[in-house]
């Protein structure tokens, strides 16, 4: 009796190991499994979003170098944008934000500050026709920086030239879009308004804290308000799948009620190369000429073409 009851107790495990080792081999299958789309199914996305994250450093030192330079240097220059892109029918609706800071310090100059962007872009198109690659379209722009700015009349002086909304450029605009694909696109307005904000007071190139015309606004005024024709050109393209990365901007706009010959001009370029696991090669050139900013030359009053050109290594990712 004994025997048969212990002989039952086995064949019932047995049985019930099997039941457990066919549920396991099921949900080892079920989680094998590729879900397709549906062909059926012809519901378009609407939204498109992403963005692009850059790290670069560089470090050097030196010690008894007979070629000579600053014992130690440093730099870092961080590059975050984030885009959000919506079609559906004849509507498209384009919202992007870049941010960025870099910061270089050596022994003998201290700590300055190698870039500073805050520029968020927000545009609404409606196709002209259905099959039309033209949109007519409103945009919006606001552009500035994070931290307070300085120029150097020597290397131990320094004279605060600009800070957050110090300037801040604000763009308002009506116009016509083309948009041949999904990397490029160039928005053009005859009529755009522009406003150049400068909250702080005080700012000028060579004397800290002196009143004075900065960026085109008068002394004792916040606000400069602008009336001119206006084109903005974006490009953002993946060159090789998940390796190679490329974004670019340039706006342009010409002051119909100063120097309208005179066109201001900012752009922007960053190639990423991702190398492995994250580890990429950085390249960015900015250029920047604004006829109002005029701080640079021997007497602080001339305006100058600005460039930035960085090269670097480190830590990129794509979103």
């Amino acid at each position: 009796m004994k025997k048969i009851c212990l002989l039952g107790s086995l064949f019932a495990f047995i049985l019930h190991a099997s039941a457990q080792d066919k549920t396991v081999q099921e949900l080892r299958d079920a989680g094998a499994k590729t879900i397709t789309k549906d062909p059926n199914d012809t519901i378009a996305k609407t939204w498109k979003t992403g963005g692009l994250f850059n790290l670069t450093f560089g470090q050097t030192t030196l010690s008894n170098w007979a070629a000579g330079g600053d014992n130690l240097q440093l730099n870092v220059n961080g590059f975050f944008n984030v885009h959000a892109f919506y079609a559906k029918d004849r509507n498209a609706w384009d919202n992007s934000l870049d941010l960025a800071l870099g910061y270089v310090k050596t022994t003998s100059l201290g700590s300055r500050k190698s870039d500073d962007r805050i520029d968020l872009t927000s545009k609404y198109g409606y196709k002209l026709t259905p099959t039309s690659k033209w949109y007519g379209s409103a945009l919006f722009n606001f552009r500035s920086q994070f931290a307070p700015g300085f120029k150097y009349p020597t290397d131990t002086t320094s004279a605060k030239i600009s800070e957050f909304m110090s300037p801040g450029y604000i763009v308002l605009a009506l116009g016509l879009d083309f948009k041949p694909n999904k990397e490029f696109s160039l928005f053009v307005s005859p009529i755009t308004s522009r406003w150049v904000v400068v909250t702080a007071t005080g700012l000028n190139p060579l004397t800290p804290f002196a009143k004075g015309n900065v960026y085109g606004v008068d002394s004792g005024k916040t606000v400069n308000d602008e009336i001119g024709a206006y084109l903005s050109a974006n490009y953002l393209k993946e060159i090789v799948p998940k390796k190679v990365i490329y974004k670019g901007k340039l706006d342009l706009f010409s002051n119909y009620k100063h120097n309208p010959e005179n066109i201001d001009l900012y752009m922007t370029n960053v190639l990423s190369v991702n190398l492995f696991k994250g580890l990429s090669f950085n390249f960015g050139l900015d250029i920047i000429y604004d006829d109002d900013v005029r701080i640079f030359g021997a007497d602080g009053k001339g305006a100058r073409t600005q460039l930035r050109e960085y090269v670097g290594f480190g830590y990129s990712a794509k979103f």
